[in-house]
């Protein structure tokens, strides 16, 4: 499992590095990699920065749990 967290972390940071980019410079840099944002990879990475957020929120019970065990 840590190697599949880590992968989620990793597209997690990209996914977001390119929405600070899209935020300040209107730059969407996945799209401008892949061809567009209607590019089969494009949305392919788009999908998987989805998939790794959903997948991310198993983390958000351990946020608590670590709170009570160092009280």
């Amino acid at each position: 499992m840590r190697s599949l967290d880590s992968i989620a972390l990793i597209l997690l940071i990209v996914g977001g590095i390119n929405w600070l980019l899209v935020g300040l410079l209107q730059f969407d840099l996945v799209a401008s990699i892949f061809g567009g944002q209607d590019a089969l990879l494009a949305r392919i990475v788009y999908i998987l920065v989805g998939l790794s957020a959903l997948y991310s929120l198993k983390f958000l019970p351990l946020i608590n749990r670590d709170e009570v065990r160092h009280s």
